[in-house]
């Protein structure tokens, strides 16, 4: 008896009901990944597109090695040891992720089973008494659930969303350092954040370890053409881009669309001492943030150029770490925090790091203030400061229903750096305000 999945593949069941054959019909995008032999490789893919289906596929290969000797290519397998299985959040690990791999390791492979209370996939076969692998289970948004593991091998599901934050790839990476591990990311593109400056961006300028596949949603045969062209239609042009064909292109939504990387993304260079330095600061027990500038006495301008992020610290701790790194300098004012977190300065000005209340109370006086630096082209970043470009690039405003912004900021307690930026740079007004924005300001105070 023979089944036919008309996506992706075709079982064939002696009598007994038992699997003798199982063939996979890939698509071509699916296939490129499959036999990219890259130690990253990022698949970016339009909505439906058959990513996640690839996933198993591809740790089986990880695993057990695979070779097609009429293309020359050959995986060689990893063999006994943890590897990772990543979403996003638990929804999409529940709905998508793991039926899918279960569906291959459990139902048609037959490798082992999959604990729900451990979130950790055992195998049958036996190496000293354990398992001869394990596949572990996680989410971004619960990174300290794979802190422990040393893996051979990840795999990251829908690694663009908001939620699957740089971090949360820093773990990852420190999970697969000893191993030399791969790492398998599939993703539709929602934002501009890490993900394309660490790895897309990277692969564009020849990293060889770095591989990106990128295919539309109708590569998936399941997927209608005349869908796809309906939205095209109906879509505007950046979200059709970035949602269904794969590619990266700037959301309306985006905040501070006003920077322009190419005139103010620069390489770090040594900064004059005297030069007068401003730390922004956000609070919170898991991310307590800080945000250095440096003011060009000559132009005003500004330079972004150390930032810090940590938890699970005390006040003292915290500013030990922040007057070491800031001895020397010539700081002139640190403020921070919302305006009912007067808790949370009084602490760091008892351990000796005055941090002051923001002047500015409104969100988006505050915005629209930084927008300005921005287009004006007066704030420059260092280039190395990752964390606080990944929110930059994927601080966003709420959509309605036309993909009109609405002026909500889409996840704002996410974005702990944006806030800090804003609590600091608020007090220097420039010329430019946001577009869309009411001029609340009558009296505009240049950068001196």
């Amino acid at each position: 008896m023979s089944i036919v999945d008309p996506i992706f593949r075709e079982y064939t069941y002696d009598d007994h009901g038992n699997m003798v054959q199982m063939k996979i019909n890939f698509h071509s995008g699916q296939q490129m990944a499959l036999m990219s032999t890259a130690r990253y490789i990022l698949v970016l893919s339009g909505a439906q597109g058959g990513k996640t289906a690839l996933t198993p596929h591809w740790l089986h290969n990880e695993i057990f090695g695979w070779e097609d000797k009429g293309l020359g290519v050959k995986i060689v397998g990893r063999g006994p040891g943890d590897y990772l299985m990543v979403s996003a959040s638990f929804p999409l690990m529940n709905n998508n992720l793991l039926p899918s791999f279960r569906e291959v390791f459990e139902t048609y492979y037959r490798l082992g089973s999959y604990s729900e209370s451990k979130k950790i996939f055992e195998s049958y076969e036996k190496l000293h008494g354990s398992p001869y692998f394990r596949v572990i289970f996680g989410t971004a948004a619960n990174p300290e659930s794979i802190e422990s593991a040393t893996a051979k091998a990840a795999v990251l599901d829908e690694a663009g969303q908001d939620q699957f934050s740089l971090q949360s790839w820093e773990a990852i990476e420190r999970r697969v350092a000893r191993n030399l591990g791969r790492v398998l990311i599939t993703t539709t593109i929602y934002n501009l954040g890490w993900l394309k400056m660490k790895l897309y961006d990277k692969w564009i300028d020849g990293d060889k370890n770095i591989d990106v596949i990128q295919f539309p949603s109708f590569s998936n045969p399941s997927f209608s053409k005349e869908e796809f062209e309906r939205l095209r239609a109906t879509m505007p042009d950046w979200k059709f881009k970035m949602f269904y064909e794969g590619k990266y292109s700037k959301p309306a939504g985006l905040i501070y669309d006003s920077f322009d990387e190419s005139v103010c993304l620069v390489d770090r260079f040594p900064l004059p001492k005297e030069w007068p330095r401003y730390v922004g600061h956000d609070f919170g027990p898991t991310n307590t943030v800080a945000l250095w500038y440096a003011q060009d006495p000559g132009t005003g301008y500004f330079y972004a150029y150390r930032e810090y992020i940590a938890g699970d610290r005390s006040a003292v701790e915290h500013a030990e770490v922040w007057k070491e790194l800031s001895a020397g300098e010539n700081i002139i004012k640190r403020t921070g925090g919302s305006q009912n977190e007067d808790g949370w300065r009084q602490s760091f000005s008892y351990v000796g790091w005055p941090i002051t209340k923001p002047v500015v109370k409104n969100v988006e006086v505050g915005i629209d203030r930084v927008y300005g630096l921005h287009k004006t082209n007066k704030l420059f970043v260092f280039r190395d400061l990752e964390h606080y470009l990944d929110q930059k690039h994927s601080y966003q405003w709420k959509l309605d229903e036309k993909y009109d912004p609405t002026g909500v900021i889409d996840n704002k307690s996410s974005f702990h750096f944006m806030d800090a930026e804003r609590y600091i740079l608020s007090e220097f007004q420039p010329d430019v305000p946001h577009p869309g924005m009411d001029n609340r300001d009558k009296i505009r105070v240049k950068v001196w």
